[in-house]
């Protein structure tokens, strides 16, 4: 007896209620990220300040940005410079904390909450305090050195550019410490304990457990921290609009604020909606190439 052919389901129930469920954020992903990426790559082949005509110019955004624009690189320098001296100090420290907090040591949950704390602020709050603490008039650091006799007069925190991208440094690692921590920590506790007692019976010291077991089972979360670490660090933005606005003079200028204030003509710049799309196109290649190379980077360790 011939039976008949079943139906093709192309969608199972479940999968009908996975796609059901993911479809509004799909679509709001899709409108709100990959549309606007459309309208950013179509206008930087052209002139536009966002009211007149747009006027096709061609690749000349891209020409002004390679042959005629140094302070676009000072502001790509400025934001690695700063991104690689924050990533030097953020990442030990959090791994630092975690491990103490992971110990489970008296007052472990007040400090959890107190280093995480700066996180839920927001980032454009912290920049406003930092900017008030180090502040050459009445400032709270200036205060305290002065008064336990350290300086003899107050510091200009941000009248140079090393001391405000110092600052700037300082502020970005107190407000992203506490998310690492909390990664970290994570990572710690799912490591088995039988694997410490091991080392223990087996005499290891204090920093070959943690360089020969720790560091290889969470190997996996550190290398997604330090790649979330480095792509935010390099998109910082209202910190330093926040904060020192680039100044003194545009030396520390970080290469979104820059991008922003071409778009929205902010800081007495002109608006060029054109030429800022034709950067943030640039600078999305150089994230893209930055988070490949250590993606790359990463795979190949991992295989060793």
């Amino acid at each position: 007896m011939v039976q008949p052919k079943k139906k093709k389901i192309f969608f199972k129930s479940d999968t009908a209620q996975a796609v059901m469920m993911i479809s509004p954020m799909l679509v709001g992903f899709i409108v709100f990220t990959y549309l606007p990426i459309l309208y950013i790559i179509r206008y930087c082949v052209y002139n536009y300040d966002g009211y007149n005509k747009l006027t096709f110019i061609g690749l000349d955004n891209f020409v002004r940005i390679f042959m005629r624009d140094p302070a676009y690189w000072e502001s790509l320098l400025n934001t690695v410079v700063l991104s690689a001296g924050k990533l030097i100090i953020e990442i030990p420290l959090a791994l630092l904390f975690a491990v103490l907090l992971n110990k489970g040591l008296k007052g472990s949950g007040f400090f959890r909450v107190m280093l995480f704390l700066p996180t839920i602020i927001s980032t454009a709050i912290i920049g406003l305090i930092f900017s008030l603490m180090f502040s050459a008039y009445r400032g709270v650091i200036n205060t305290m050195l002065t008064d336990i006799g350290l300086i003899a007069a107050p510091i200009d925190w941000f009248g140079s550019k090393w001391s405000a991208m110092a600052v700037l440094g300082m502020a970005s690692i107190w407000c992203y410490l506490g998310i690492n921590i909390i990664f970290f920590l994570m990572a710690l506790q799912s490591v088995p304990a039988e694997l410490y007692e091991c080392a223990k019976l087996d005499g290891a010291s204090a920093s070959r457990t943690f360089f020969s077991i720790t560091i290889p089972m969470i190997g996996p979360i550190f290398r997604i921290v330090l790649l979330n670490a480095i792509i935010g660090s390099l998109k910082v933005n209202d910190l330093v609009l926040a904060s020192t606005n680039g100044q003194p003079g545009g030396r520390t200028e970080v290469v979104m604020t820059y991008v922003f204030k071409y778009f929205f003509g902010y800081s007495g710049r002109r608006v060029e909606v054109g030429y800022a799309s034709a950067m943030a196109v640039v600078t999305g290649v150089f994230l893209g190439i930055i988070t490949l190379i250590y993606l790359k980077s990463s795979n190949k360790m991992t295989a060793e």
